[in-house]
């Protein structure tokens, strides 16, 4: 990429705000300023005048601060162009050219003086290099005199290391698998508790271990949990945002290998995913969403941008995202939601990144 590309990348930056503001009145004219509702609405207009997508991610790394100097691949540039008027990026250049100042391109050529003053420059360390080969001959020739007669020495030394090396490599290969002979695997189902059925989200399973650190492992929708160890003792969080929290401890001394975990769904978090994903009703989602969700609720929305990672909104302004009848819902996610006195008080959001559809 060069420079003259990032001017017609700014000025294509600039034809698209015009364009959306002929239109739309969003919080800002400036399109760099546009956040949360303003960006949907405008993938919105995107999609019906070029056809097109754009991520929530592209449009925070290129529109909102583009501090690297970087330019979006060519399909994003041509879908940009056709929402302004033009065929693609190569017309959008072509029919608004940008003037380039040619001294800057023209670099002067040397003189033949300095090319002369080079030339002497050269010579001495020509001869340098000379001397240092001789220098470097003879103390090769000393080196292999050296290392002819230690040969015999190195022999006995160098077969000594390696005997000593292999020797501690099948020490460690042994203790490697005498450890092992002691993991055992252990398979853990989970059932939603109240329809006796698989959970069919995804689910966070932490395993707590005494005096180290904890890891956690994703646990895909309808698959069990399998986990491998030598302890004696197992206690795992298992949480998830449509189920309540629950610490499972075993003692592993006679458990069995394969076991089935209820666990209790939480209501709300479902009845929440529910109202904000559904596309039908928009009267009854709002009502049924205004009761659902505190009035001082903290709501984010976690945002996949290197520079921007969460935004926040009211309670009025999440309703109206979700209740607008646009593509996007289809890619809302719950990430957490927090409950106090029968409302929800916090809310978690992301909307997937669907890059450009080809």
């Amino acid at each position: 990429m060069t420079d003259i590309d990032l001017l017609y990348f700014q000025n294509l930056k600039k034809a698209v705000q015009e364009k959306y503001l002929e239109s739309h009145s969003p919080s800002y004219d400036d399109i760099s300023k546009w956040r949360g509702i303003d960006i949907i609405y405008f993938q919105e207009d995107l999609r019906q005048k070029a056809k097109g997508n754009i991520s929530e991610k592209t449009f925070y790394t290129y529109f909102k601060n583009n501090s690297q100097g970087k330019i979006p691949r060519i399909d994003m540039l041509n879908i940009l162009s056709v929402y302004v008027g033009f065929s693609s990026w190569s017309e959008f250049r072509m029919k608004n050219p940008i003037a380039v100042d040619q001294k800057i391109l023209d670099a002067p050529a040397a003189s033949p003086k300095e090319e002369a003053v080079q030339k002497e420059d050269k010579e001495p360390a020509e001869t340098q290099r000379n001397d240092l080969s001789v220098d470097n001959q003879a103390f090769d020739e000393i080196n292999y005199n050296i290392n002819l007669e230690n040969s015999k020495q190195n022999f006995l030394k160098k077969y000594l290391w390696l005997g000593i090396s292999i020797f501690l490599f099948a020490v460690v290969l042994i203790l490697i698998f005498y450890d092992n002979i002691f993991y055992k695997k252990y398979t853990y189902t989970f059932i939603d508790a109240d329809r006796n059925s698989s959970i069919k989200g995804e689910l966070d399973v932490k395993i707590i271990r005494e005096n180290e650190s904890p890891i956690l492992f994703k646990v895909k929708p309808n698959s069990p949990f399998v986990y491998e160890t030598k302890s004696k003792n197992l206690k795992m969080v298992i949480s998830s945002p449509f189920y309540k929290t629950d610490t499972v401890t075993r003692d592993l001394t006679n458990a069995p290998v394969s076991e089935n975990i209820e666990l209790k769904p939480n209501d709300y978090a479902i009845q929440l995913y529910y109202y904000s994903k559904s596309i039908k009703d928009f009267k009854k989602k709002t009502e049924q969403l205004n009761r659902l969700i505190s009035d001082d609720a903290l709501i984010y929305q976690v945002v996949e941008s290197d520079i921007y990672g969460i935004e926040t909104m009211d309670k009025q302004k999440y309703i109206s995202l979700v209740t607008l009848p646009t593509t996007s819902l289809e890619n809302l996610e719950v990430i957490d939601s927090q409950m106090e006195n029968g409302k929800i008080v916090m809310i978690k959001f992301r909307i997937r990144d669907n890059e450009e559809t080809k």
